[in-house]
């Protein structure tokens, strides 16, 4: 019998303190999280078909779980060493996305679990975007952002250490995944004070504000982290009169019967 932690579980549990963490830093997601869980209850108070219909799908045990990260690295080697790391929590690279045409300077996948059954369990996702560099036109600025990033660690000793244990041996017990969860949250913790000079930072700035962004920090803090809502313009409308402030319209198609289309909000 394996005494390994399920990947799920590990994601579960990296996905709760990176919830607490987020809370600490940004005041006004507790006050999102709590309109949200106001909105989906009286939706489905007044949509019994609604309710039945996420409960076939097992999706209705998961919905206050629903979380959709966001963070953006800087090199490739990054990129590599986060796809092990995820990889640990059951969580495996799907789609591609282009940014560029629409003027971001990244390219994108999305990390989560695989089937309906681990997405259950655990339907955190984390939306992972890599700064292209090439975009950036100066070629003496691009050099300097490229020997920045390189001169960079944004993993702990002791995340890479368990990485490469977890690989190794075909998982983590219970004491090491506890620490893993630790260990790797610290790459996505904020850091309000830049690692370069004011001079540097304008310079990136000018380039484009999410240049300036990954290149100046130590790390790809959380840039965004979503509960899943089952009414987004009755949440947007909730913002408002919470006296939270909203975008000025929510990114995505118009309502529909059928959301196929991911539609999305926040507060500024």
């Amino acid at each position: 019998m394996s005494t390994f932690v399920d990947p799920a579980d590990i994601r579960s549990a990296f996905s709760a303190v990176m919830s607490d963490m987020y809370r600490n830093e940004v005041p006004l997601y507790s006050d999102l999280l709590n309109l949200v869980a106001d909105v989906n209850a009286e939706t489905l108070q007044h949509s019994p078909e609604l309710q039945s219909q996420l409960q076939s799908t097992g999706e209705l045990s998961r919905l206050s779980l629903e979380r959709h990260g966001a963070i953006r690295l800087g090199k490739p080697e990054e990129l590599s060493t986060m796809r092990r790391l995820f990889a640990i929590m059951g969580m495996f690279p799907v789609g591609y996305y282009d940014l560029a045409p629409a003027g971001v300077p990244v390219h994108s996948t999305a990390f989560r679990a695989l089937d309906d059954s681990a997405l259950n369990q655990s339907p955190f996702r984390v939306f992972t975007s890599l700064l292209r560099l090439d975009l950036i036109n100066d070629a003496a600025l691009r050099a300097q952002a490229t020997a920045i990033l390189a001169k960079r660690q944004i993993f702990t000793d002791g995340a890479l250490a368990l990485i490469d244990k977890a690989e190794a041996q075909g998982g983590l017990n219970e004491a090491d995944a506890q620490i893993f969860v630790r260990e790797a949250l610290e790459t996505f913790r904020w850091h309000e004070t830049a690692t370069v000079s004011h001079e540097m930072y304008q310079a990136l700035l000018n380039q484009h504000r999410l240049i300036a962004d990954v290149v100046a920090f130590r790390g790809p803090h959380i840039n965004h982290l979503t509960p899943r809502t089952l009414d987004i313009d009755a949440v947007q409308t909730g913002m408002r009169e919470r006296k939270i402030t909203p975008k000025a319209v929510i990114e995505g198609p118009p309502p529909r019967k059928c959301p196929i289309l991911l539609r999305q909000t926040s507060f500024k």
